[in-house]
C-alpha cells in the first residue's frame, strides 16, 4: 500500500480550532480537515481516504484543499468563491398583482400557461413557465390541477338564496 502523501500544517491546532469557530460552514470544513492532518502528522500522515472516512468529506475534496493549501497556505482555504442566491425575475410589485390574480374568484386561471401569459403581457416579461409554476408554488402554495374554491361563473345571488331556502 501507498505511503500517504504527507504536508506540514504550519498552524497549531489551537490556531486552527480558533479560525474554526470564526468562520461559517463551507471553510469550517476545511479546517476541520487541517485539523485531522496536524493530529496525524507524527504518526507518519494519513490518507486521503482514511481522512475522509472520519470527517464524512468527499476525498477529491480533500485532495484539492490539501494542493491549495500547499500552493498558498491557509489564506486560501478561508475564502470561497461563493457568492450566494440569484437575484429574483419576479418583483414585489408583480408578487402583488399575481396574488391579486390567484386569489380572485371571479377570474380565475385554466391553468399556468395562462398565467404565464398573462405575466408575459401584463409587465412586459419573458418569464420561462418553470420559473413562473416554481414561483407560485413555493410562495402562494398553489398546485396543478387542484378544483378551485369557487367557480369562475358561480352567480352570487344564487349562492344567497340557496341559503335563505335551505334547512339548516
Amino acid at each position: 500500500m501507498a505511503k500517504p502523501f504527507q504536508i506540514s500544517i504550519k498552524e497549531t491546532i489551537k490556531e486552527l480550532k480558533a479560525l474554526q469557530r470564526k468562520s461559517g460552514k463551507l471553510i469550517s470544513d476545511r479546517i476541520r480537515v487541517l485539523i485531522e492532518i496536524k493530529n496525524h502528522e507524527s504518526k507518519g500522515g494519513i490518507s486521503k481516504r482514511t481522512l475522509s472516512e472520519i470527517t464524512g468529506i468527499n476525498h477529491n475534496s480533500i485532495t484539492k484543499w490539501r494542493k491549495e493549501y500547499l500552493k498558498s497556505g491557509i489564506e486560501s482555504l478561508l475564502t470561497h468563491n461563493r457568492i450566494g442566491f440569484k437575484k429574483s425575475v419576479i418583483s414585489a410589485d408583480v408578487h402583488e398583482k399575481l396574488k391579486e390574480k390567484l386569489h380572485d374568484p371571479q377570474n380565475g386561471l385554466r391553468g399556468y400557461v395562462e398565467l404565464q401569459d398573462w405575466v408575459n403581457k401584463e409587465f412586459g416579461l419573458n418569464i420561462k413557465y418553470i420559473t413562473i409554476l416554481k414561483y407560485v408554488e413555493r410562495h402562494f402554495g398553489t398546485k396543478i390541477k387542484v378544483a378551485r374554491k369557487s367557480h369562475v361563473n358561480k352567480n352570487e345571488e344564487a349562492v344567497e338564496d340557496f341559503k335563505k331556502t335551505s334547512i339548516n
